[in-house]
C-alpha cells in the first residue's frame, strides 16, 4: 500500500528568515521543546509532510527548506563546502532565538546534522539520524555518479553539462523508482525538481555540487563516539546508495544508540514508510533527554 500523497495530509504555512544574506523559508508549528527536521537531496521540508502533524502533538516542529532547496532562496554567493553547511546550522538555530533542540535527520540534512552534533554537542538534546550518508559515503555506482557531478560543476568548460536543461530529464528519469515504490507521486517529485526548471535554478544547482565532496572525512567517525545525547538510527535496509553498515556502524559506535530497522525500505523513508518512521521518531522523542550515563 502506497503512502499518502502530499494532496492527501496537510500543507504547512511557510515562514521566513534571513541568514547570511539569504532567506530561508521553514515550517514552524506546534507547542514544546523544539524538534528541528533537516531534509536531503534533492527535497525540502515536504520530505517531513507525514512526520510534522503528528510530532506537532508534542513539541514545536521547525522543518526549514535548506537553503537552495525548496521556497528557500538560491544565492551563488553562498558558500556550499561542508564546514559552511554545519556551522550554518548553528546560524540558523539562532536567528529562531533556540539554544537546544532535538534534531533529526535524513540523507545529506543528516551528513551535515551529525558534524553539528560532533562539535555543538551542548545544542543537540536528542538526535536522530535516517539514510545518511553520515560517517562514510555511497556505495561505489554513486560515489562515481556523485564524484561526476562535482568535476563536472567544477570544471568551467564541463559544467555546461550540469547546467543544462537536459539535467532535469536526468534527474526525473534517475529518481523514477521511487515514484514506482510510492514515496513520493510524479507531482511531488516535480516539485522537488522544480530547482531545475530555471536557468538560475541550474546555475545555483552546478554551484552546490561545485561544493561538495563525496571523499569520507574521517573526523566524523572518530567523534561518534563522543555523542552521547539520546540517539536513534532509523534505516531503510534496501538503500542503494547507502549500505546498511552505514547503519550498523552508528548504532555501534555511537554510545546508547537504538536501531530501527525498516525491513525492505529503501532511501526515502519518511515518505515511503511513514507510519513506521513516525513511530519511531515518537519513541525516541520518550527517552529522556538527561541521562545517567552522561547526556549533555
Amino acid at each position: 500500500m502506497k503512502p499518502d500523497t502530499l494532496a492527501q495530509v496537510p500543507t504547512f504555512e511557510l515562514r521566513q528568515i534571513e541568514v547570511d544574506g539569504v532567506l530561508l523559508r521553514y515550517v514552524d508549528v506546534g507547542h514544546g521543546d523544539p524538534l528541528v527536521l533537516l531534509h536531503g537531496w534533492p527535497e525540502s521540508h515536504a520530505t517531513w509532510r507525514h512526520q510534522i502533524g503528528p510530532l506537532s502533538r508534542s513539541r514545536r516542529v521547525i522543518a526549514p527548506d535548506w537553503f537552495g532547496w525548496g521556497d528557500s532562496a538560491r544565492d551563488t554567493a553562498l558558500s556550499c563546502d561542508y564546514d559552511s553547511g554545519v556551522a550554518r546550522i548553528g546560524r540558523v538555530l539562532d536567528a529562531l532565538g533556540l539554544d537546544r533542540v532535538d534534531l533529526a535527520c535524513h540523507d545529506y540534512g543528516g551528513f551535515l546534522g551529525l558534524g553539528f552534533v560532533e562539535r555543538h554537542p551542548e545544542r543537540v538534546r536528542r538526535f536522530a539520524i535516517m539514510n545518511s550518508r553520515a560517517h562514510g559515503t555511497f556505495t561505489g555506482p554513486f560515489y562515481l555518479l556523485f564524484g561526476l557531478l562535482t568535476g563536472l560543476a567544477r570544471r568551467p568548460l564541463l559544467r555546461r553539462i550540469v547546467t543544462s536543461p537536459a539535467i532535469r530529464r536526468v534527474h526525473r528519469a534517475g529518481l523514477a523508482p521511487y515514484v514506482r515504490n510510492g514515496s513520493f507521486d510524479t507531482e511531488q517529485l516535480g516539485r522537488y525538481l522544480a530547482v531545475l526548471d530555471t536557468a538560475a535554478g541550474r546555475r545555483w544547482y552546478a554551484h552546490f555540487f561545485a561544493g561538495y565532496q563525496v571523499r569520507v572525512r574521517p573526523e566524523l567517525a572518530a567523534g561518534l563516539a563522543a555523542i552521547h545525547c539520546p540517539t536513534t538510527v532509523i534505516w531503510g535496509d534496501r538503500d542503494p546508495a547507502i549500505p546498511w553498515r552505514t547503519a550498523e556502524e552508528l548504532a555501534k559506535r555511537i554510545p546508547y544508540a537504538t536501531l530501527v530497522r525498516i525491513d525492505g525500505g529503501n532511501h526515502f523513508v519518511t515518505e515511503e514508510r511513514p507510519a513506521e518512521v513516525t513511530e519511531a521518531l515518537q519513541g525516541w522523542l520518550l527517552r529522556p533527554s538527561d541521562q545517567e550515563h552522561g547526556g549533555v
